[in-house]
């Protein structure tokens, strides 16, 4: 009798790359020159360096990595960050606009108030960070994951979410309104009081997460419920 070859099972969801860093960076004790208009910044490790309140305007990272850093009220245009790894970063209440994150890891990193509108974010992960009151509007999302984040009241309006993959984390209160969210998958993620939830079409939930879309879907849809 011929051996059957077993069927294949769903195809996994593909995993953002993980940065490729040399192996040896310049490290960056003191930061001699400070964050310049159009400075490029390539193969340097920023260590305990604080970048905070800072001014900049096309700025590029390429293959760092930041470790206790911080960028927080840093403002930012048309900058990026390419095969970057941002580990216990500080980036709350930075605002960057028209700017861009490819093959980034940003993970243990308090993000609070962080505002990243209209920009890119490709192959990029975020992991166990802090992100309540985070702005994402119309930003663009492809390959994206964020995992076992803290993301309450987060901001995602007209945000292009197709794809992104929410695992573990904590969206109480976020809006997703006006946002393209086929192919999102949310899994153990808490969604009380979520806004824009009728965008939310063509998304992945599993059922025990479903449960904390009633209300919200209620509500959309004019229908009061009674104790």
């Amino acid at each position: 009798m011929p051996s059957r070859t077993p069927a294949a099972g769903p195809p996994r969801p593909k995993e953002p790359r993980s940065p490729r860093l040399a192996a040896s960076l310049a490290a960056v004790e003191l930061f001699d020159h400070d964050l310049e208009d159009d400075g490029v910044y390539k193969s340097m490790e920023f260590r305990g360096v604080d970048l905070s309140s800072r001014d900049a305007d096309a700025v590029e990272f390429e293959g760092c990595r930041f470790v206790d850093t911080r960028l927080s009220g840093t403002a930012m245009r048309r900058g990026g960050f390419s095969n970057v790894e941002l580990e216990r970063c500080d980036l709350s209440g930075m605002a960057a606009r028209a700017s861009s994150m490819h093959r980034a890891r940003v993970s243990a990193s308090r993000l609070t108030g962080m505002t990243w509108s209209e920009c890119g974010f490709k192959d990029v992960t975020f992991d166990a960070c802090r992100a309540d009151l985070t702005g994402f509007r119309f930003s663009t999302f492809k390959n994206a994951v964020f995992r076992d984040c803290a993301l309450p009241e987060a901001n995602f309006q007209n945000a292009d979410l197709k794809g992104v993959r929410f695992e573990r984390c904590n969206l109480t209160g976020a809006q997703f309104s006006g946002a393209e969210m086929e192919g999102a998958r949310f899994a153990d993620c808490v969604l009380l009081g979520i806004g824009g939830v009728t965008s939310l079409r063509g998304v992945t939930i599993r059922s025990r997460d479903a449960q904390g879309l009633v209300y919200s879907l209620a509500s959309a849809m004019g229908i009061t419920i009674e104790e």
